[in-house]
């Protein structure tokens, strides 16, 4: 089991100094990588967010470090973790910006890049990128598409609906062979099965209980292999919305990854055999950094790393 950290960009706490800390620690205890996610702005409209009722959204969006120029920092303060998004907003961006941005990425890392991308889901954030929300999945599938092209062999051309590539050369291309691993998360099923039939990988967010997780792979991996695609080396890659306490949790009301260090461990046996492989442990409300990196290091102890890599198509 690979298991990596959120780094500290978002919110008050966010600063140099956290995510220095977090990213050197990382390494030391044996994590396999580091994370970042993204956000455009906080609205102050009431939203339902991640299945809640609608009301504020969490307050440490106001302040959101850049993901890519986050990464790019740690990547310089690190030797090893693979450095990740989960999930970059990919559809305020064109794809060859982006393609160029992830491979100098790549390129300045020795090729440790992980790609989280969504499609974005909040309004005022694709009217703030003057966009429209209609036709995203269509979009997100063509993005895709002109991203793996970019990062192809030169002369690149695309030609699709939303995204045109005149006859160019474009680089910096990246370190891995086959490009940078792509992760799709997702809000839908209709989401989650373009995921299984155009990325190298699946991004849940783990604010489901375990069932539903559960019937999530088994559609993911069965759309996969619908699709001529050997969907048992597709990798799971999970970002569990962590919280440690010092006392048990109640089994019957408890999310996946809430509670004790002992029930964490008896979380990530249920998801590791239901096909998860890799697991980002952050938080919406996290604790003290020092407390969050310490219970990582207890399960690091405990869990034996996987192989290293996301990689598989």
């Amino acid at each position: 089991m690979q298991i990596g950290i959120q780094l500290p960009q978002l919110g008050a706490a966010a600063s140099r100094e956290a995510i220095t800390t977090a990213a050197v620690r990382a390494e030391e205890i044996g994590l396999d990588s580091v994370w970042v996610c993204d956000r455009l702005l906080r609205t102050t409209r009431p939203i339902p967010f991640r299945g809640q009722p609608p009301g504020p959204m969490p307050r440490d969006y106001a302040i959101a470090f850049d993901p890519v120029e986050t990464l790019a920092y740690v990547a310089a303060i690190t030797d090893r973790v693979q450095l990740g998004t989960s999930a970059l907003l990919a559809l305020f961006q064109s794809p060859v910006l982006l393609a160029r941005r992830l491979a100098t990425l790549d390129q300045l890392s020795g090729g440790r890049v992980i790609a989280g991308l969504a499609a974005g889901w909040l309004e005022e954030e694709f009217s703030a990128s003057g966009l429209s929300m209609a036709r995203r999945g269509r979009r997100m599938t063509e993005f895709v598409a002109a991203l793996r092209a970019a990062w192809g062999h030169d002369p690149v051309r695309f030609e699709g609906e939303f995204y045109s590539i005149a006859e160019s050369d474009i680089g910096p291309k990246p370190v891995q062979p086959d490009g940078i691993p792509v992760l799709l998360a997702y809000r839908s099923d209709a989401a989650l099965e373009r995921a299984a039939r155009i990325a190298d990988g699946l991004n849940p967010f783990a604010t489901m209980d375990l069932e539903r997780l559960k019937r999530d792979v088994v559609l993911f991996r069965k759309t996969a292999q619908a699709a001529g695609r050997n969907a048992d080396v597709l990798p799971v890659v999970v970002r569990a919305n962590a919280r440690v306490t010092e006392a048990p949790l109640s089994e019957n009301a408890r999310p996946l990854f809430a509670g004790t260090l002992e029930q964490w461990l008896a979380d990530l046996e249920r998801v590791r055999a239901i096909g998860v492989g890799h697991l980002i442990f952050g938080s919406d409300t996290p604790a003290p950094l020092d407390v969050q990196l310490e219970a990582l290091a207890e399960v690091r102890r405990a869990v034996p790393s996987g192989s290293t890599g996301a990689r598989a198509r």
